[in-house]
């Protein structure tokens, strides 16, 4: 595989990822991650969708947990910037929300990096307002 086909096959994998999130697709996330995956989002305790993770299912289930925990009708994100070489892709954009338990709005930016591996996200990589998320969590 060249190097452009490998961008495009990332570029690919990434536009799939972002259609099973907004499906809410659990069993297409799930077969998308990586039997194992390079999962890391900062440690918020006081916020329960956000925990270690590192297998298919667990991934893809974090969409799942996100929307037990928050309004799904008050969820937003926009994904403004797409950057893809190679197996890496990272995405950049806006996100906000309400926690359901406390009736808090949280947003923010955020950035995201994946890497895709034999059509598979091997890493995911999450950096957001964690701030803002804890205290929409917090009574």
């Amino acid at each position: 595989m060249t190097p452009a086909d490998t961008t495009e096959a990332t570029r690919l994998a990434v536009q799939k990822f972002l259609g099973l999130r907004v499906a809410g697709d659990t069993e297409g996330l799930t077969a998308l991650f990586a039997d194992e995956v390079d999962w890391m989002l900062a440690d918020n305790p006081g916020v329960p969708w956000i925990r270690p993770r590192s297998t298919a299912a667990e991934c893809a289930a974090q969409a799942d947990e996100l929307g037990r925990y928050t309004v799904p009708e008050d969820a937003r994100a926009s994904v403004d910037t797409v950057l893809v070489d190679g197996t890496d892709a990272v995405l950049m954009g806006q996100l906000s929300g309400t926690v359901r338990a406390t009736g808090k709005s949280f947003s923010g930016p955020f950035a995201l990096r994946l890497t895709v591996e034999d059509g598979r996200i091997t890493r995911h990589h999450l950096y957001e307002n964690s701030l803002s998320i804890a205290e929409a969590c917090a009574p």
